[in-house]
This record gives C-alpha cells, sequence and structure tokens, in this order.
C-alpha cells in the first residue's frame, strides 16, 4: 500500500515538474526532479514511522498534491475518482438517477417535474408528487437538503431505489420502485423567436452534446423563419475546448482561425474553420457577462477578431488557460494547465493571477465596486495589450472580452426588499406551491405555453397573495421596496410558474420582456448601421 502511494505522489511530481520552464541544463532539471521524489518518499517514512497517531496516508498524499497545483494557477486541481465523475456529469450530458426534477419546500421533496422518457415518467411519478421515504427511510424534515436527495436517488445504471410518494387527492402513499437509467442534461435552455427574423439560443455549457443541441436549435428557428441570431452566453462558465471550436466554426466559412494554444511544453496547436457551419450568414450578437468564461470567451473572442457579429453585454471573465487531464493509479486525476489559448488576432485574455488564487476569484467582486459594471470607462486596458480584428476595429487582450458594446448592469429596480425574497426562494416556492394546488385549473385555462405567455397575468390579488406568502415566511413588507421592484417581481412570478408548469424555455421567454441587455440585442440587429460596424 505504501509503495502504491508513493508512486502515485511519483507519477503527479513528474507531471508538475513538466509544467515548470526549462531555465537551466537538463541534467540539473533532471537530479531536482530525483530530489523532490526523495524529499516526498522520506517525509512520508518518518510521518507513518514516526508520527503519534495512525496516519491516512492516501489523505495526506492527496493533500499535498491540492497545495502543490495552488502554487501553480487557479485553475490546476486534483480531483478524486469520484469528484471526476460527478465534474463531469454535466459536460458528457447525462448522469445516472431517477429523472425528476425537485425543490424542497418545506422540508418537503416536491417533484416539479419528471423528465420525459425517464424512469420516473415511465412509471407514472407525477409532477406534484411530494417523495416522502426513500427506500424505507423518512425524507422529510430539516435533514432533507440536495445533498441528502441527490446521494440517495441518484446512482448506477441499473440498480433500484423505492419511493414512497404522497399524491394530492390520494389518501394512502403509492411505493414505487424505480430503476435508474442514464438522465440527458441539456446544454441550451431555451429557443425560441425573439422576432419574426431573430432567433434566440441560449447555452448554459460547452458539453458533449451541445453541438447536436446547437444545431437542432437552428433548425427550429430556421423553420420558424430565423435569419439573424442572438446567442446568450452570459453566465456560461465554458466546458470542453473542442465544443467552442465547433460551436464558433457554426458561424464561420471555411479555412479561418479560430483559436490557438501553446505552452513551454505544448507546441503551437492551431484550429481552422470548415465548410459545415449552419450559420455562417445573417447578423450575429453574442450576448456576454462576468460569467462567460473558457470556452464562452474562445467563441465571442473568434467572432469578434474576424468581424463575424457583435459581442455586447459586460466584460467576461478572463480565463485563457486550457487543463489537460492525467490520471493517477488510483483514479483520481490532476487538471493541469498546460497551455495558453489564444484568439485569431493573438490576444490572450487571461486575467493575472500572480497575487494568489483568493485574489484572483475577488477580481469580479472588485470589477463591480472599482464600477466596471456600469461604466464602460471604468476598464482600463494598457496600450500593450492592443490588438486589431481582421478589419481593423481596435480590442485588447487581457483580463477578458471586453464587448463591442458595453451594457451596463440594471440595478435601478433591485430593492433591498426584493433581494430577500430572492434569498430565501420565496418567489419560486410560491410559484410551486400554487401550482401544487391549482395544477389542474391552470392547465385547463392554459394548455399551451404560447397561451400561458400571452394570457396569464398577475393581478393585484394574486400579488397581495404573495405579499402575504412572503411575509409568513419571515420577510416584512417593504411598501416603497415593493413599489421599485414591482416589475420583477411581477415577472418572476409569472416566469417561474411557466417555468414550472411547463420548462426552462417558457421561463426564459418571459424573462426576456425585462431583460435589457436581450432587448438591445433585438435592436442592434434591426438597426441598418449595423453593418456600418465593420461586421461581415
Amino acid at each position: 500500500m505504501k509503495n502504491l502511494f508513493n508512486n502515485k505522489l511519483i507519477i503527479c511530481i513528474s507531471v508538475l515538474i513538466f509544467a515548470i520552464p526549462f531555465c537551466t541544463t537538463a541534467q540539473v532539471i533532471q537530479g531536482n526532479i530525483e530530489q523532490s521524489k526523495a524529499k516526498i518518499e522520506a517525509a512520508l517514512d518518518v510521518i507513518n514511522e514516526y508520527y503519534v497517531d495512525t496516519v491516512n496516508s492516501n489523505k495526506l498524499v492527496e493533500s499535498a498534491i491540492t497545495e502543490m497545483l495552488k502554487e501553480l494557477d487557479p485553475h490546476s486541481v486534483f480531483l478524486t475518482k469520484a469528484e471526476m465523475k460527478e465534474a463531469n456529469e454535466p459536460l458528457q450530458g447525462n448522469f445516472e438517477g431517477i429523472g425528476v426534477q425537485f425543490s424542497i419546500i418545506k422540508d418537503t421533496i416536491l417533484v416539479v417535474s419528471p423528465t420525459p422518457g425517464g424512469p420516473s415518467e415511465k412509471l407514472g411519478i407525477m409532477a406534484g408528487d411530494k417523495i416522502v421515504k426513500i427506500n424505507d427511510e423518512d425524507a422529510t424534515g430539516s435533514k432533507v437538503t440536495n445533498n441528502f436527495v441527490v446521494k440517495r436517488l441518484r446512482g448506477d445504471k441499473g440498480t433500484t431505489v423505492k419511493v414512497s410518494i404522497k399524491r394530492r387527492g390520494k389518501k394512502d402513499l403509492i411505493d414505487y420502485t424505480i430503476t435508474r437509467d442514464k438522465i440527458p442534461i441539456n446544454s441550451i435552455d431555451a429557443t425560441f423567436m425573439a422576432s419574426s427574423d431573430i432567433g434566440y439560443i441560449k447555452l448554459n455549457r460547452f458539453g458533449a452534446t451541445s453541438i447536436e443541441e446547437f444545431e437542432a436549435s437552428v433548425k427550429t428557428l430556421e423553420a420558424s423563419g430565423m435569419k439573424n441570431m442572438i446567442l446568450d452566453l452570459r453566465g456560461n462558465g465554458g466546458g470542453y475546448l473542442n465544443t467552442a471550436i465547433d460551436l464558433a466554426d457554426e458561424f464561420l466559412s471555411k479555412d479561418k482561425l479560430i483559436v490557438f494554444t501553446k505552452g513551454i511544453h505544448s507546441s503551437r496547436q492551431q484550429s481552422f474553420s470548415t465548410d459545415k457551419g449552419m450559420f455562417e450568414k445573417g447578423k450575429l450578437v453574442i450576448l456576454v457577462d462576468e460569467g462567460s468564461a473558457s470556452a464562452s470567451e474562445i467563441v465571442s473572442g473568434a467572432i469578434q477578431d474576424l468581424d463575424r457579429g457583435l459581442i455586447m453585454g459586460r466584460r467576461t471573465f478572463g480565463k485563457g488557460l486550457v487543463q489537460r487531464p492525467f490520471t493517477l493509479p488510483d483514479g483520481s486525476v490532476i487538471r493541469l494547465t498546460t497551455a495558453h489559448y489564444y484568439t485569431p488576432s493573438g490576444r490572450c485574455i487571461q486575467k493575472p493571477y500572480n497575487e494568489g488564487t483568493d485574489k484572483y476569484f475577488e477580481d469580479l467582486t472588485k470589477r463591480y465596486k472599482h464600477g466596471e459594471s456600469f461604466h464602460a470607462d471604468s476598464i482600463h486596458f494598457p496600450d500593450s495589450l492592443k490588438f486589431y480584428t481582421s478589419k481593423k476595429r481596435l480590442v485588447y487582450g487581457g483580463g477578458g472580452i471586453m464587448p463591442d458594446i458595453f451594457i451596463p448592469a440594471d440595478t435601478s429596480k433591485i430593492s433591498d426588499y426584493y433581494i430577500n425574497l430572492q434569498r430565501k426562494g420565496l418567489i419560486n416556492s410560491f410559484s410551486l406551491q400554487l401550482l401544487d394546488r391549482s395544477r389542474d385549473s391552470l392547465k385547463a385555462k392554459y394548455p399551451s405555453i404560447t397561451s400561458f405567455v400571452t394570457n396569464f397575468k398577475v393581478d393585484t390579488t394574486l400579488l397581495n397573495t404573495f405579499v402575504a406568502y412572503a411575509i409568513k415566511e419571515g420577510v416584512k413588507l417593504d411598501k416603497p421596496g415593493l413599489e421599485l421592484s414591482k416589475e420583477y417581481v411581477l415577472n418572476q412570478i409569472k416566469a417561474l410558474l411557466g417555468r414550472n408548469m411547463f420548462d426552462m424555455n417558457t421561463y426564459f421567454v418571459i424573462s426576456a420582456e425585462i431583460d435589457d441587455v436581450y432587448k438591445q440585442a433585438i435592436n442592434a440587429i434591426n438597426d441598418k448601421t449595423f453593418k456600418q460596424k465593420k461586421i461581415e
């Protein structure tokens, strides 16, 4: 066992050393590697032989690896085998479980909706059902958290789990034995027509199924008359590099440089567009913000540098590092930064990380306090980072992608009252309880998404009912705060009710009604000067 741990650490040290720039002869470097190996082995031997208590050597090694990686950059990390599986699930496009979207309301697991075609739906589990027991264990009360539910309902495909359901109108509990299966995770949250000729696609990650989903969305929108597109990458933290390249390719004609990567031990690798793009013509606007990172920045940078479309919103996160996984003998993984990526103009948009990981991730807070979320002139780039697009527009490297059209965050209607409602999740829980009580009548009155979006209104009676509910849940009425944020409160009640009645797409259709960035994107596309902005 001791040799296994030592071998594991030796492999880790070997991988890490190759990330250090050559600054001396190969012989000296090799000597340093051997000394480092010997030092780690000696330390483990001393601890195992002489420490006062029993030692978990595996835990010590994992802690050592974790701390070593912290000395490199914020994105080089160590993951156990279990952590790696969990981290990969959203990108691989599926996980294994029973297939329900749930919410915890008053310490009770409420089924918001079963996954279409999933194992729960096939057995007849319905939206509004309450899961009160899992494998005969009581599943109510303060112990019920998201982690509690996920640990018990997820599991390997083919395994079973017993749940006891409380259903409105039924006196007795209904028992189901559910055989777990693969459950799809969608990369696209929303696909709809913003106007008669403008399609909207909201992409939440760059995963294994993203391109397939994107192409299906394009076909749907083109069938509805789409000529121009809004691609929403706000809050999209990235994913697979190859998926980013493939998505950029969807918009570009053949033989355009999309991105290149290089590192001290990684030769320059270039990626070019092909002739397979589904949306190579038509006006394109990409929406970004400080949550748009990595793969989102690759796509945005390529579209901006090649003058294919407009980037709108706020400055992106600033992650220009490429990670490669290295699997260790026990199945754990080192995700090691091996290269920088560069946009077609040669920009590296990685923000500095020389002050440590904590400072690195505090950058977004610093930007907010500095006013960068509200004023474009608060953002400064040094002249040394000047680059030019294919049509000689000035752009900057370092610290993210600066949009072509900056749209400040609008907090003028966000009151403390509204923040408290959101923080406690009261708008969502109210909509879920309303739907639980009135699902049949609401479905009868609004049988389709279109009828709901067009005709449902949050009237004064419903708003007052919500305010009373919020008071009961501990958020006192603040009349000026409610008046200031009334538009947001009304919109979110309707949007969340629509999501819980139908799907996530409905939520974004309704939320777009008060989304200023979305509205300005439509205006930009409709503006006759769009092409005069040097955009092809």
